[in-house]
């Protein structure tokens, strides 16, 4: 019976020490970046769409969206506005205002992550559950490369929006100019 107990003991604690290893191995390979270029497939009820993004930080994201609408996300570091290009929809908010804010903002993001234990979901992806504010996301890495695959969100209909990332690239040169919040027409 004491042999039972030392291998439940024991196995418990291997599982908590690579789990330890795996956040502090995403963290690690996190705070190398300065900024992130990939392609994305976001998710919304039963509607998909997919584009292109570079997140440069601090704060600082550019999105094209593949749609008819050619919908454009920009955030320059303080204000993110979402506009239609083929039509007139201009909508501007204070980043701090958005979940995506925890995105972002890496210092905040790698800070939240020190303070969370993660989880394990179908032994591929580690997820945090983060809240700052009013705002909520879900973060995946991947458990082997340690890299951000994707996360999910909540939209201001409160609908559920999953963006899954790939074709990742870090730390490439990126035009500055990319960044300036577009003129509403």
């Amino acid at each position: 019976m004491i042999k039972k107990i030392f291998l439940i003991f024991f196995f418990l604690n291997i599982f908590n020490i690579s789990v330890a290893s795996i956040k502090s191995e995403i963290i690690t390979n996190f705070k190398k970046i300065d900024n992130l270029s990939f392609d994305f497939k976001q998710v919304i009820k039963d509607k998909t769409e997919k584009g292109k993004c570079i997140i440069q930080y601090p704060k600082k994201i550019h999105c094209d969206y593949d749609n008819l609408k050619k919908k454009l996300i920009v955030s320059n570091g303080n204000s993110l506005v979402i506009k239609n290009q083929n039509g007139k929809e201009y909508f501007r908010y204070l980043l701090k205002q958005t979940s995506l804010e925890l995105i972002l903002n890496k210092d905040l993001l790698i800070k939240k992550i020190e303070e969370l234990d993660g989880k394990v979901i179908d032994e591929k992806y580690y997820v945090f559950y983060l809240k700052n504010n009013e705002n909520q996301i879900n973060i995946f890495f991947d458990k082997k490369t340690y890299d951000l695959v994707g996360w999910q969100t909540e939209d201001i209909y409160q609908n559920l929006v999953i963006t899954y990332i790939y074709n990742l690239v870090k730390n490439s040169n990126i035009d500055k100019k990319l960044f300036i919040l577009p003129k509403p027409y």
